[in-house]
C-alpha cells in the first residue's frame, strides 16, 4: 500500500506538466526527494513523532510564487498535512517543506487533534481570486486503521495574505460512516458576473467520496451542497488488483480521479478500481439534487489499458491526460477525434 501511494505522487506531479509534455515529449524535473524534510519549529514532540518514510504527498497546486503540497496522514508521523516550497529554485533540488499557513494549524502532527485546524489533506485547488481551496478529509492513519477524528471540511485561504477567508462544512446527511473525501475540482464557468473580484464564491466544487462512492456538489454562491451517486462511481470487483513493476496489492477504491472540461461542460471521473473513464454534464451536476428515483445521466467515455488515479484535461484541445498504472506511462486521448497515444514512459 505505501509503495503504491508513494508511486502515485510521481504521477500527479507529472500530470500537472503533461500539457507541456504532450507538446514537447519531454519532462523537466522541478523538484525531487528521496525523503521529505520540514522546517520544524522548536518542538521536540513534532521531531520525535516525525516518520519521513510516511510523508507522501498526493496533491499539488501551483501558486504565483509557491508550489503547495497536500500530504495526507495515511500513516502516523506526518508533521504537517499542507506545505509549500518556493517556485524560484534551481530545477531538481530537494527543498525543505514549510508548513502552510503556519505550524499552528498542524497540531495533529503532535497528537493534539483540533478540528478547526488541518487534519489530513489529499488535494488543494487554486481559484481565480488567488485563493487556495483545501479539502480536509478529517481522517488520520487511513491506511492502517482509518480513524475519523473530525468532520471533513474545506478551508479557503487567501494566498496573498495566508489568512483563512472561508470555511465550508458539509451537512451530516451527505456523509457516510466510511466517507473519505479525496479530490476536488472547481468550476467557475457558471458565474454570471462580469466582475470576477465580486464573485469569488460564484463557483461550484465537485468532490470525490472514494470509500463511500459518490460525488458531492458544492454551490459556493448559495453555500449549499448535495450528493450524487451512480454505479459507475463504485469499484469494479474484477479490477481491484494491481501490479506495478512487480509490486502487487489489492485496493477496492471508488471514484477518485476528477477533471473538469470547461469547453465541453463535462466532469470526467474514474474510480481507482476500473479501466473505464466516465463523464457527466456539469449542467446536470449544478442543477441541484436529483429527484428521488431519477437516474443520473452518465456517459462512458471509453476504456483505458489499465487502472489509474490522475486525470487532467489539456485546455488547448480538450485532450484527456491520464496515467495507466500498469504501463507506468503518461497517455493522451482526445475523445473528439478518438486519437490515443502514449506521451512518455515513466522510469521509477
Amino acid at each position: 500500500m505505501f509503495i503504491f501511494q508513494a508511486f502515485t505522487m510521481k504521477y500527479q506531479v507529472v500530470m500537472l506538466l503533461a500539457c507541456a509534455a504532450a507538446a514537447s515529449a519531454t519532462l523537466e524535473v522541478v523538484n525531487q526527494w528521496s525523503l521529505m524534510q520540514f522546517d520544524f519549529p522548536p518542538d521536540p514532540v513534532l521531531l520525535e513523532k516525525f516518520q519521513p518514510e510516511n510523508t507522501v504527498p498526493t496533491g499539488l497546486e501551483i501558486g504565483w510564487n509557491r508550489l503547495y503540497l497536500g500530504i495526507p496522514r495515511l500513516r502516523a508521523g506526518v508533521p504537517a498535512t499542507l506545505a509549500w516550497i518556493p517556485r524560484s529554485l534551481p530545477q531538481g533540488v530537494s527543498p525543505v517543506l514549510q508548513a502552510y499557513p503556519d505550524w499552528s494549524w498542524h497540531s495533529a502532527g503532535r497528537g493534539d487533534i483540533n478540528c478547526t485546524g488541518l487534519i489530513s489533506v489529499y488535494r488543494i485547488r487554486a481559484d481565480r481570486c488567488n485563493r487556495l481551496w483545501v479539502l480536509d478529509a478529517g481522517v488520520v492513519t487511513s491506511i492502517d486503521d482509518f480513524r475519523r477524528v473530525c468532520p471533513p471540511k474545506i478551508l479557503i485561504f487567501d494566498m496573498a495574505t495566508d489568512r483563512l477567508v472561508r470555511s465550508v462544512y458539509f451537512p451530516r446527511e451527505l456523509l457516510r460512516p466510511s466517507s473519505l473525501l479525496t479530490n476536488i475540482v472547481l468550476d467557475d464557468t457558471r458565474s454570471s458576473s462580469s466582475r470576477p473580484s465580486s464573485s469569488c464564491d460564484h463557483l461550484f466544487a465537485y468532490i470525490s467520496d472514494t470509500v463511500a462512492p459518490g460525488i458531492i456538489v458544492y454551490d459556493g454562491r448559495r453555500d449549499n451542497a448535495w450528493r450524487v451517486t451512480h454505479a459507475s462511481m463504485y469499484p469494479d470487483p474484477d479490477l481491484g488488483e494491481y501490479d506495478i513493476n512487480g509490486e502487487k496489492f489489492t485496493l477496492m477504491d471508488g471514484v477518485l480521479g476528477l477533471a473538469h472540461s470547461p469547453a465541453q461542460g463535462l466532469l470526467y471521473y474514474q474510480p481507482l478500481a476500473t479501466d473505464r473513464l466516465f463523464s457527466i454534464s456539469t449542467a446536470v451536476l449544478a442543477s441541484g439534487p436529483p429527484a428521488e428515483g431519477t437516474d443520473l445521466r452518465v456517459n462512458l467515455v471509453g476504456r483505458k489499458s489499465s487502472q489509474g488515479i490522475g486525470v487532467a484535461v489539456d485546455p488547448r484541445d480538450d485532450t484527456i491526460i491520464f496515467s495507466p498504472l500498469t504501463e507506468t506511462a503518461i497517455a493522451a486521448w482526445n475523445p473528439i477525434s478518438n486519437s490515443h497515444k502514449y506521451v512518455l514512459p515513466i522510469t521509477i
